[in-house]
């Protein structure tokens, strides 16, 4: 490897990095693939040049996300396809993900949706997550709701959090299921307990509406508090909307 936006030989000092990697085992290597980025670049391209399927796909992620190493999509793409010729089930997810955006390859739902499939079914929430969209949006795919939902499902189970908030939304809303209040409003909670701030805002609406404002004001805050900046402020303002001796009306969701 003669940089990070290749796939094949190797630079001075990787070899050294590359033995002290053979000889780990895979529960600590992948430890150190997920250390801090600035930190673990060395071992990383060492990772992937030694042929690793998770060195590859975190080297993947971090040439597409500019962490550690100068953003390069076109270089991230390449590794992602790498690992996913390996049959790793995270770079089949990832590669959808390239396809579904535009990531360093052009965009293509089509392609995306086969490679969401593929990662899904092998058991990757995340994979179930996205494929999930597709299926909702018609994009690469003809529209499905239903099976959308049971995308989500599937992800849901595995506890992926921000499944489980487009889950209630889909029993909120009806979408490719029954109506079902109940139903989402579990489903919002469970992704709030779970940290995501979308679900967080979504089970503050659901108390708002219910009367419940004590709550609702400490789901807003979490919200907030765990939301990006671009979101958080959109959030601060719809909790300042309402206040304990406002008329109820129906609130938007994330």
């Amino acid at each position: 490897m003669t940089g990070a936006g290749q796939c094949g030989g190797q630079p001075d000092g990787v070899a050294l990095l590359s033995a002290a990697l053979f000889a780990m085992p895979s529960d600590a290597i992948a430890n150190v693939l997920a250390g801090d980025p600035a930190k673990a670049v060395p071992l990383v391209l060492a990772a992937a040049a030694m042929g690793l399927p998770a060195g590859k796909v975190r080297l993947g992620r971090m040439l597409l996300e500019g962490t550690g190493l100068d953003q390069d999509r076109a270089a991230a793409f390449r590794w992602f396809w790498s690992a996913a010729g390996q049959g790793d089930v995270e770079a089949w997810n990832m590669v959808g993900r390239c396809f579904e955006n535009g990531w360093g390859i052009a965009q293509d739902y089509r392609r995306a949706a086969h490679w969401f499939t593929r990662a899904a079914g092998a058991g990757d929430a995340w994979a179930q997550y996205n494929l999930g969209h597709l299926y909702l949006n018609g994009q690469g795919v003809t529209r499905d709701a239903r099976l959308a939902v049971h995308c989500y499902q599937a992800a849901s189970d595995q506890g992926h959090p921000r499944a489980m908030n487009v889950l209630g939304r889909c029993y909120e809303q009806g979408w490719g299921a029954p109506r079902d209040q109940q139903a989402a409003a579990v489903w919002y909670r469970r992704s709030a307990d779970a940290g995501y701030f979308r679900g967080q805002f979504n089970h503050a609406t659901m108390l708002r509406e219910a009367g419940d404002f004590d709550g609702a004001d400490h789901w807003l805050s979490r919200a907030t508090a765990s939301a990006p900046p671009s979101s958080a402020a959109v959030i601060a303002a719809k909790a300042a909307e309402r206040k304990p001796h406002s008329p109820m009306t129906h609130q938007p969701r994330c």
